[in-house]
């Protein structure tokens, strides 16, 4: 679930309505529906925001798909299905996926979640 759609879900289960939370997060009702459907990602500070007029915390807003993201990848169908759905990763890697070999690609995936465990340990708050 996206954020968008957290917020959308904790908002309804409030009882409040996108002017309602707007009004206590003090953002526009139309900013609001902007990041409820996911046309805009609001900043660490909206969400704080966000959070505290729900009684939530940020990280109960934001989309947990990591749960359920591998341990490690052991075949280099799943590994190259992960990069894949990393677009950032595609777009600024400066290497060709396809010049790789199977054990390369499962090694680059698992690197890429032991990067990306790292960065959550990092910024988990």
């Amino acid at each position: 679930m996206s954020i968008g759609k957290n917020i959308k879900m904790y908002r309804k289960e409030s009882n409040l309505t996108q002017k309602g939370l707007a009004e206590k997060a003090n953002i526009s009702r139309s900013y609001l529906a902007d990041v409820e459907n996911n046309r805009y990602n609001p900043s660490l500070d909206v969400l704080n925001s966000i959070a505290n007029s729900l009684n939530l915390k940020v990280s109960d807003l934001l989309d947990d798909e990591s749960k359920d993201a591998p341990i490690n990848f052991n075949t280099p169908e799943d590994a190259m299905r992960f990069i894949l759905e990393q677009p950032a990763i595609m777009g600024f890697g400066g290497f060709d996926i396809n010049k790789m070999s199977d054990d390369e690609i499962i090694e680059f995936a698992n690197e890429l979640l032991r990067q990306l465990r790292l960065l959550s340990y990092k910024y988990k708050k």
